[in-house]
């Protein structure tokens, strides 16, 4: 097998855990692995995409470190993933934004921030720090058409990449578009990914940060995950209010808008602190540095996002609305810029690979002998 040294970590590591297949039911990965003799790269990018990260391999591991075959599953696999995601990205002349990414996302913010605050500077008729109040005060610091226009190109520009994405997931690990798309493998994957199935560790509770069980990042993905579709809803309500209603924002305390997005914002700023606290504190051993800056960077860019939010929904009303304004769409901006080129892919692939290991688990209860 051709490769770099991310496969051929991955295959070596990958080989001698099928001969010894004592962590067999610990996760999705063990037993889509036993349902093969070799490994392509097409099936290692696959596993490696399938892997929760939950460690729970690691520290029952017989022949981890200091162990001479020095199997190292989580990490093998994480460093795999992390290249994979390089592989996937389209247009392929922006894949290098996944190299040194924490950087670029630090880079990206501080750009968006100065463009945005420029813009207002010079947009609001009365001035950024005069206080605007009813509806429409928003639109008062940065013209409507303005704002929707730059957002709308952002957003069209990240889901053709990320659909280019995806069509080449499908690709690099050998995926049937047939059986992909049927909608019992969907439901299938989709429900393990909603639920994060394979954080649960049977029950226990995934190894993280440390070897003890606990089902604290779980709860920590689902705060995230389900704050962030709250406010995606939020956003979507606000829509259907500007254009449907004529309602402008901003949008009263009780209003749908708001709550949603009150309830989202603090949720996820929940979520990512959590995760941020975890990180802090995890086993390094089994980690992925290389890919520590990414994910801080992603985590620290995502959290922007929601404190710039809540305080401008807490001081809409204010002299401060339109700094906060301007750091906030910047956040969004960069957000949104990067999007495909960020640790956020790493929610596509997964359930890219949760339908794949759907497809291939009801196949084998079909035919057990294969």
């Amino acid at each position: 097998m051709s490769g770099g040294e991310p496969l051929r970590e991955a295959e070596r590591v990958m080989t001698i855990c099928n001969a010894c297949r004592y962590c067999e039911g610990f996760c999705a990965v063990f037993p889509a692995m036993e349902l093969r003799r070799t490994f392509t790269a097409a099936d290692l990018r696959y596993l490696a995409n399938l892997c929760h990260n939950c460690r729970g391999c690691w520290y029952a591991c017989q022949y981890a470190p200091p162990h001479e075959f020095a199997v190292n599953v989580p990490r093998a696999l994480a460093e795999l993933r992390r290249a994979s995601w390089r592989g996937f990205a389209r247009p392929k002349g922006l894949a290098g934004l996944f190299t040194r990414n924490g950087r670029t996302v630090g880079a990206a913010g501080l750009i968006a921030a100065a463009v945005f605050l420029l813009w207002a500077a010079f947009s609001a008729a009365d001035g950024l720090w005069v206080r605007q109040e009813g509806a429409g005060a928003f639109y008062r610091m940065i013209p409507y058409g303005a704002m929707v226009g730059v957002f709308s190109a952002l957003a069209l520009a990240a889901l053709g990449a990320l659909g280019a994405g995806l069509i080449s997931f499908l690709r690099q690990t050998g995926t049937r578009t047939r059986e992909f798309f049927a909608l019992k493998n969907q439901r299938r994957g989709l429900l393990d990914a909603l639920r994060l199935t394979y954080l649960e560790g049977g029950g226990h509770g995934c190894n993280y940060p440390d070897e003890r069980f606990r089902h604290g990042r779980r709860r920590l993905h689902h705060l995230v995950f389900y704050g962030f579709l709250a406010a995606l809803a939020s956003t979507t309500v606000a829509a259907f209010y500007d254009h449907g209603l004529g309602l402008p924002a901003p949008y009263p305390w009780g209003s749908l808008p708001v709550l949603l997005g009150l309830g989202g914002g603090l949720a996820m700023t929940a979520g990512l602190a959590g995760l941020l606290y975890l990180k802090a504190r995890m086993d390094r051993e089994p980690a992925d540095e290389g890919g520590r800056g990414m994910e801080l960077g992603f985590l620290g860019l995502l959290l922007a996002v929601n404190v710039t939010g809540l305080l401008l929904l807490f001081l809409r009303a204010t002299a401060a609305m339109g700094l906060l304004l301007a750091l906030h769409l910047a956040a969004v901006a960069a957000f949104f810029a990067l999007l495909p080129y960020s640790k956020f892919v790493h929610a596509l692939y997964r359930w890219a690979a949760l339908v794949k290991n759907a497809a291939e688990q009801s196949a084998a209860e079909r035919d057990p002998a294969g």
